[in-house]
């Protein structure tokens, strides 16, 4: 890097714009924690000129506090932005007394200063979006900074949303060169969004679940609106704040050892609403009469089985989370993806229905029939570490799993004709042919390694049977499971037109006035005044007849002023 460029770097953030804001507050903190306690952030809306742009500059940095040790009682440079010219030479004067303030301290507060911050600490300029900055502005600031950059380091970050050829679409060559660009590409919003499902829904850390069309409502509203994940987490959030507050139950959507405590505590009237559940009343119904009837009338005994659903729940999840991931690796190796490419419809897929039952699911286990060997040891290493990492409750599958793979390497004399490799080829470039091969081959006999892959395919497909029901028909699915997809719709989908409507045609709805109670038709003299003007226009297309308007409200002896 020559010595008259300025360090920039242009980072890329992607097109889910509502993010950004935190992605920038995050490295702005961490900026100011370990390099410097100088960091600027701009937006072009605050910046139309040259000129504001120096002042939002200045005026950020005049609020700068150096921390020279948090030991010490807190030592704060401050000078006052309206002695000073918004200038770069204004700047340069302004960062020299502040580090020569910061150098004149004692050698053990430098020692602490430079353990945070670097000893001459740059001035960090963000642009948090680049695209919306007027080229004459960034050309004026670039030219003027490379001017003065021997005086004080300086560094330029740029926040871009589409592409990093906009910076060569802004800045002509003169100034582009100027600046010694590095490139950072940030994660995608999809990877962001699936880091935030695992974390979050494919765990039993936590408690509180999605059902599937809840989080289908909130991933929708991901890929098809804003590609947003704070806003898809302020959606799980409220999935929450909903689920608690209708839910009775919900008091037992906590850990299980807690949930015990409180199952325990719990009022004839709460046990009444967990005989209620419709996932109780089938579990009921399968039971003897005997234990029937003291489910229903002795809270003592349903306390106690309800002990014992809430910890069959628990281990439900520790392992529909395992053989869901375990299937995951296995599909994800599939041509066109038959039952998706990522874990989340995956996760979609099984939580509605019967996975085994639907037919994605049996394209995919005639396409892991195909699979080469290679592939399928690898896969089964991975199911096996994922297995192994899962705990002691499926220590015999792990030993199934071993076993398999030793058998594949006692495999390895074994004659591959060209005709399988001829297959192989062809499952990966031309997958629907793939199956009237298998059919043709039918005739023929099967070697030990089809043999072999065969076995592990039916292995895999009884574990997706035993582990991956649909979540509703667990008992006491209700206590963890968010089903209300509506509400969450309601609340998210902006539907702007449809509520006017209906504060208009129904002020009831919105304000919870019983004298607002009218009969669908009608129009109330208590009514607001634009209510009754709006129910009017829908009965009278274009025209209102003021003399029905003024008859409605004659009760109320409401004056009008017609202009």
């Amino acid at each position: 890097m020559k010595s008259s460029e300025i360090p920039t770097a242009a980072l890329v953030l992607g097109v889910n714009v509502t993010d950004h804001d935190v992605t920038f507050k995050s490295l702005s903190e961490v900026l100011q924690d370990n390099v410097t306690p100088y960091v600027v952030s701009l937006q072009a809306k605050e910046c139309p000129g040259i000129k504001h742009l120096l002042q939002k500059l200045m005026g950020q940095l005049m609020d700068c506090c150096v921390d020279v040790d948090s030991s010490e009682e807190e030592e704060c440079v401050n000078i006052s932005q309206k002695k000073i010219r918004c200038s770069m030479a204004s700047l340069s004067k302004w960062y020299e007394s502040v580090t020569k303030k910061t150098g004149s301290e004692t050698p053990s507060k430098k020692r602490t200063s430079s353990s945070r911050h670097w000893q001459s600490p740059p001035i960090v300029v963000i642009f948090k979006d680049m695209e919306s900055f007027t080229t004459k502005v960034l050309q004026d600031f670039i030219v003027i900074s490379s001017q003065h950059i021997h005086e004080f380091p300086l560094v330029l970050i740029f926040g871009i949303a589409t592409s990093p050829m906009i910076i060569h679409r802004l800045l002509p060559h003169s100034v582009s060169s100027l600046l010694c660009i590095e490139l950072f590409q940030s994660l995608s919003c999809k990877e962001h969004l699936a880091t935030v499902i695992d974390k979050l829904l494919l765990t039993t850390q936590f408690p509180f679940k999605l059902s599937e069309k809840v989080l289908q409502v909130l991933i929708n509203i991901f890929l098809y609106h804003d590609f947003s994940v704070q806003n898809f987490i302020k959606g799980f959030q409220l999935s929450i704040v909903e689920h608690f507050y209708s839910q009775p139950l919900s008091v037992l959507c906590c850990q299980l050892l807690e949930a015990k405590k409180r199952v325990n505590s719990l009022s004839h009237n709460q046990c009444e609403n967990i005989r209620s559940l419709p996932s109780f009343r089938r579990y009921v119904e399968n039971q003897v009469s005997e234990k029937q009837i003291a489910l229903l009338t002795e809270d003592s005994f349903l306390k106690e089985v309800t002990q014992t659903l809430l910890e069959d729940l628990h281990i439900y999840h520790e392992n529909y989370f395992t053989v869901l991931r375990c299937l995951h690796v296995f599909t994800t190796s599939l041509p066109k993806y038959p039952l998706g490419k990522q874990i989340r419809e995956l996760y979609c897929a099984c939580l509605g229905k019967r996975v085994w039952e639907t037919e994605e699911y049996g394209s995919a286990v005639q396409l892991l029939r195909m699979l080469a060997k290679d592939e399928l040891v690898a896969i089964l290493q991975k199911c096996a570490e994922i297995f192994i990492s899962s705990g002691k409750q499926f220590s015999n599958t792990v030993e199934k799993l071993e076993e398999f793979l030793a058998r594949f390497q006692n495999l390895e004399g074994e004659h591959v004709t060209y005709c399988q490799i001829r297959i192989y080829i062809l499952m990966k470039f031309t997958g629907p042919t793939l199956l009237e091969l298998k059919e043709s081959k039918r005739s023929k006999k099967l070697t030990k390694f089809e043999m072999l892959r065969f076995e592990v395919v039916d292995f895999i497909d009884s574990l997706v049977r035993s582990y991956l029901a649909p979540a509703e028909m667990q008992t006491l699915n209700e206590v963890v499971y968010f089903n209300t997809a509506n509400t969450l719709r309601e609340h998210l989908n902006a539907a702007p037109r449809i509520a006017l409507h209906t504060a208009l045609n129904n002020p009831y709805c919105y304000l919870k006035n019983q004298t607002l109670k009218s009969d669908v038709g009608c129009i109330s003299n208590t009514a607001p005044d634009i209510c009754i003007v709006y129910k009017l226009h829908l009965e009278c297309g274009r025209l209102i007849n003021l003399v029905d308007w003024l008859e409605v409200c004659e009760d109320e002896n409401i004056d009008y002023i017609c202009v």
